[in-house]
């Protein structure tokens, strides 16, 4: 195997260091997230760091890189309270990660982009048309990281938007119907697939032997 000691890490070139570090966690979530200006102004981004908080009530997180420069999406849900998470699938991978741009706020990238917004039940923020299963968020609290001066958003489902038959009988939500991407790194985006499920796990009884 390959190893990297910790002062390896610390002085390998700087995009060697990104990707390494950015890929050995393992595949990460893709989503868009969708928030609106005070102002008016569209704006939706790609994120790798959704994550679930709790089942009841219904919350997710995620992270944000240190807000030393204008984060439009942070600037945005904080304003406003309200904000979208969108899963990526296959087709729609590369207009999704050019969301990673750096556009000015003033620019929509669903102008920049062949992603299409739409709005649901008033609510505030736009979804993203083609994400198969679209959530609307509400914020909740933020939580400053110290050690590298990030965020940990977090906010509640308020609503939850699924295409056809990906909910199945149990509740499961069949991400592998709907070609639903992960992302490797931080340009690698995969397609998995669902192999099998195992279920609920109890204890096993052991047999004890004297």
């Amino acid at each position: 195997m390959t190893y990297f000691s910790e002062s390896d890490i610390e002085n390998l070139e700087h995009i060697y260091k990104i990707n390494l570090i950015n890929s050995c966690s393992g595949y990460k979530s893709a989503n868009l997230i969708g928030t609106k200006s005070v102002d008016g102004i569209e704006n939706v981004a790609v994120f790798s760091s959704v994550t679930h908080i709790g089942s009841s009530p219904a919350m997710l997180g995620f992270f944000l890189r240190p807000t030393t420069v204008i984060r439009n999406t942070y600037e945005n849900l904080i304003s406003t309270g309200f904000y979208t998470i969108n899963h990526i699938h296959q087709n729609i991978t590369e207009e999704a990660h050019h969301t990673s741009a750096k556009y000015d706020a003033s620019i929509s990238e669903f102008d920049a982009t062949q992603l299409k917004s739409e709005y649901k039940s008033e609510f505030l923020a736009p979804f993203v048309k083609e994400a198969p299963i679209q959530l609307a968020m509400q914020f909740v609290e933020e939580y400053n990281i110290k050690a590298n001066n990030t965020i940990l958003v977090i906010g509640k489902i308020v609503g939850l938007y699924i295409n056809g038959d990906l909910v199945e009988d149990d509740g499961f939500v069949n991400l592998t119907k709907a070609k639903v991407a992960a992302i490797n790194g931080l340009d690698g985006y995969v397609i998995p697939e669902t192999k099998t499920r195992y279920g609920y796990q109890r204890p096993k009884e052991l047999k004890v032997s004297f």
